[in-house]
């Protein structure tokens, strides 16, 4: 070999010598581990395409939960404080995640009793209550509370542009809860002496299709006489009896006008038997929490299914109650009992029912009337826990409580808003920022009605 060949090899040697190696080939990328699905808050099961409506044995007292169709809930009324360890331990196993709204129809402790400890341990997302007058200091000082559990407090109140309609809940196609009274401020609250609290308690009116239940709160019965004054609509398939079934309420005229073909009496004593006696010239079958334990009652918008957790001696253990929808005005309850391979009515248990049309034929939903609110817009009572009523508004037979009171507007100089001199928002104006305007038309130049009252 040449001496210029073997230098030449050398040099190319000692090139590829000093070249590094390449790299090494990527690992190839781990596998995706799939993401374990959310666990539900609570142990509820999911929507079945159904409306159930589940009345508590709370005993003396009140309270049942609304579950639409498409799983959106409702707690009206909380019991009396006896009752909360039974809602703690029973509510969870109907929901799956915090309560949307609750509705405290009126301030007496049987029902509401149990409403702190609920939320303390479900939560919810928004609270309604009627705003009355002259409410007991407690009930004042469970609101403060409450205000501080991060609940929104939303008016009862009709919508303004619509005030002539009931408030509209929309809980999910075909179903609607509508606050028929009260009707403050558009209407003055109820003067019924020893019983402002009970007659000015908040009456709903749940629809689904044919179908309706109709929740009676404590109401008087001058409260079911101002309904038929106005005509309010209240046909019901079910009726929740005023005042656990006490004479007094339930009243001939009303029943008549309700014609329910069933009626729920929560109670842990015996109904008053005029009571009794008048549900039973109209048709209804009664059943009453201190005999059956929870009811159970489930619509499809055509007919509604009532399942009592106890019955009579000698009535089979699966029997359940069929009423058809209101437009079937001639068709009596049916009493059956289930084939043996069939499931209990129970929600955890009925098969899912997707895309249930309700039956239109003599509907009484209410979808003619009013302002639809959706129950995740409803009008906001104040963002801030309430201060107390007697904070809030003027003292019974004050000047200020008459007539003056309706033509008075007041507003911050920093804000945007006006209020009438008893709404809630309006005890937080300072001195130094309050204006007074003599009408409406005064207050709402350049302002716009606050949405805690209303006015």
């Amino acid at each position: 070999m040449s001496p210029r060949l073997f230098c030449l090899l050398g040099v190319l040697v000692a090139a590829a010598a000093c070249q590094e190696p390449p790299p090494p080939p990527a690992p190839p990328p781990p596998a995706a581990v799939p993401r374990p699905a959310e666990a539900r808050r609570y142990f509820g099961s999911p929507p079945d395409g159904k409306l159930h409506v589940y009345f508590f044995n709370v005993g003396q007292g009140d309270a049942a939960l609304i579950v639409s169709p498409e799983g959106h809930t409702v707690l009206v009324d909380a019991g009396p404080a006896s009752a909360a360890d039974h809602l703690l331990n029973r509510l969870p196993e109907l929901l799956t995640q915090r309560l949307d709204l609750v509705i405290l129809t009126h301030p007496h402790a049987d029902h509401h009793g149990g409403v702190e400890a609920v939320l303390r341990r479900v939560g919810a997302k928004q609270l309604m209550e009627p705003q009355l007058e002259a409410t007991p200091p407690d009930y004042d000082a469970l609101l403060t509370r409450l205000g501080g559990m991060d609940v929104e407090f939303v008016s009862a109140a009709p919508p303004q542009n619509t005030p002539n309609a009931p408030l509209r809940l929309p809980l999910g196609p075909g179903v609607e809860l509508n606050v028929l009274w009260p009707r403050h401020p558009t209407e003055k609250l109820l003067d019924v002496p020893q019983a402002s609290l009970e007659a000015n308690s908040i009456v709903l009116r749940l629809t689904y299709g044919d179908t309706a239940v109709l929740f009676a709160g404590d109401a008087h019965a001058k409260t079911e006489e101002s309904l038929l004054a106005r005509g309010t609509p209240m046909r019901a398939t079910v009726l929740k009896v005023a005042e656990h079934g006490a004479d007094g309420p339930t009243t001939k005229a009303f029943l008549e006008a309700v014609r329910p073909r069933a009626a729920v009496i929560s109670t842990g004593g015996t109904p008053a038997a005029a009571t009794l006696a008048r549900l039973k010239a109209v048709g209804a079958q009664v059943f009453h929490t201190d005999d059956a334990g929870e009811v159970q009652v489930v619509s499809d918008g055509k007919q509604l299914v009532v399942t009592p957790q106890r019955l009579p001696d000698g009535v089979p253990e699966d029997t359940r109650y069929t009423f058809h929808g209101l437009g079937d005005t001639d068709t009596p309850p049916v009493a059956q009992a289930p084939k043996q391979d069939a499931p209990k009515p129970d929600a955890a248990n009925a098969p899912p029912v997707r895309g249930t049309t309700p039956g239109s034929r003599g509907s009484t939903n209410l979808a003619r009337y009013g302002q639809v609110v959706d129950i995740d817009d409803l009008p906001a009572a104040d963002a801030s826990p309430p201060p107390s009523r007697s904070e809030t508004r003027p003292p019974r037979g004050s000047t200020e409580s008459r007539a003056g009171a309706s033509e008075t507007y007041v507003a911050s100089s920093k804000a945007d808003v006006f209020h009438r001199p008893f709404c809630r928002g309006a005890a937080k104006i300072k001195k130094s920022n309050l204006l007074v305007f003599k009408t409406r038309d005064e207050a709402s130049r350049g302002r716009r009605p606050a949405k805690d009252c209303n006015p």
